[in-house]
């Protein structure tokens, strides 16, 4: 608001500048050539008395008349000047209200003015995006949704039509395929919480030792790690972080999975240790191809390696995208080093200074 107002005043500031000056011009403008006119009827003409009074009065009405011309000239492409970009931010305003993004405002403009037009088109911009991933989102939720809803949807035809008789074992499956969808319906949610500016009142960040985090985390997967892995080497140190306990745990279990979905080598290490201001956690091992180019899209919603989309929950491409919302909740980070097989997945987060 206050930027704003200093906008306006700047605004006001320059068309009262700009008025000013035109007066001054116009009064200069007419009393120099005025003054030098008659001083040359005097002089040089021998014009005086009524005749030099007719005179003068003829001159001053044209002169006044070129005078207001070339002022009003200047007045306007001056004004004209700094309107314009207040004039298509307004017109890409009322778009924006429509829903429709605005192209990029391309107009000439300093000082604050030309900030504000710059803000506005990095605004623009970013709405942009942020409506590319929705309309994107929308139809990742719906494809997910399909498949299990087509599913239920052939069972209880058929057993309406008394295709299928119904078992323990249909009803299994029209059970699973439900709690897939419940599944869905949760991760989207628990991601959207996780995205909000601030945190709920259940989310309060306690002071805790990431071993103990990564120690318990690792220890959870001890059945799944040992039927995956030949050999799981770790190496982890003790450290003071603020965070939320189960929400780093969740991380760790999402990137432990992910290790677990998509492994071809039969290794794995695990390492934590101090790296400057941070404690880094990194699971290394070789795994299904990824591009190192497009390696930070595997953290997008619904991004996953294979064309084909599994059938399973976790499959449903939201893992990483959670963990990386818990990530930057901690104003830490999350990411992947990979020259396409052998991949290095790490988080980063602050170490609580004792104060």
């Amino acid at each position: 608001m206050r930027r704003i107002k200093g906008i306006a005043s700047l605004l006001l500031s320059k068309l009262v500048a700009i008025n000013s000056i035109v007066i001054l011009l116009v009064i200069m403008l007419a009393g120099i050539s005025v003054k030098d006119y008659a001083c040359y009827l005097v002089n040089h003409e021998q014009v005086t008395g009524q005749q030099l009074v007719e005179t003068l009065n003829s001159f001053l009405i044209k002169v006044s008349m070129i005078a207001f011309i070339a002022a009003g000239l200047l007045h306007y492409f001056s004004v004209k000047r700094i309107v314009n970009p207040v004039k298509a931010m307004s017109a890409a305003a009322n778009q924006l209200k429509t829903g429709t993004i605005p192209p990029k405002i391309d107009v000439q403009a300093s000082g604050e003015l030309g900030e504000l037009v710059t803000n506005f088109n990095a605004m623009t911009d970013a709405l942009s995006v942020v409506q590319k991933r929705r309309e994107e989102m929308l139809r990742d939720i719906a494809h997910e949704l399909r498949t299990p809803l087509t599913n239920i949807n052939g069972y209880l035809e058929a057993l309406h039509g008394g295709v299928l008789k119904g078992d323990q074992e249909l009803f299994g499956s029209l059970l699973e395929e439900s709690r897939r969808i419940t599944r869905i319906v949760d991760l989207i949610a628990e991601l959207d919480e996780w995205s909000q500016e601030s945190h709920f009142p259940e989310k309060q960040f306690e002071e805790m030792d990431m071993k103990q985090v990564l120690t318990e985390a690792v220890a959870a997967f001890h059945l799944k790690l040992s039927a995956r892995f030949q050999a799981v080497n770790q190496r982890i140190d003790h450290a003071p972080v603020l965070g939320h306990k189960d929400g780093l745990k969740q991380v760790l279990s999402n990137l432990l999975q992910n290790c677990i979905d998509y492994d071809t080598g039969g290794h794995l290490a695990i390492q934590g240790q101090r790296e400057g201001a941070n404690y880094k956690v990194t699971f290394t091992h070789e795994g299904t191809y990824i591009d190192p180019k497009n390696k930070d899209l595997i953290f997008e919603r619904f991004y996953r390696l294979e064309e084909s989309r599994s059938t399973k929950a976790e499959g449903a491409g939201l893992g990483l995208a959670i963990a990386k919302s818990i990530m930057n909740a901690h104003q830490g980070q999350i990411g992947v080093d990979t020259d396409g097989h052998t991949h290095s997945f790490w988080i980063k987060i602050p170490l609580q200074t004792i104060s």
